[in-house]
């Protein structure tokens, strides 16, 4: 993976990822204390594969 960099001072480039780390935390990592960090992995996949890529296909859909 190569990371990406935008223009210094253009705060939209950060927007969509600022929004869903947003989202993740007060979503999956602030509900509980989580025992093990593969717990926790499998919480975040479980989100974004039945939670945050549905409402962003409905979003998008109107």
């Amino acid at each position: 993976m190569t990371g990406s960099i935008g223009r210094v001072g253009a705060a939209g480039d950060n927007a969509a990822m600022e929004s869903f780390f947003s989202l993740l935390q007060k979503n999956v990592l602030d509900r509980r204390i989580w025992a093990t960090r593969e717990e926790l992995r499998i919480a975040i996949v479980t989100w974004i594969e039945r939670t945050y890529h549905r409402r962003r296909r409905q979003a998008s859909q109107g």
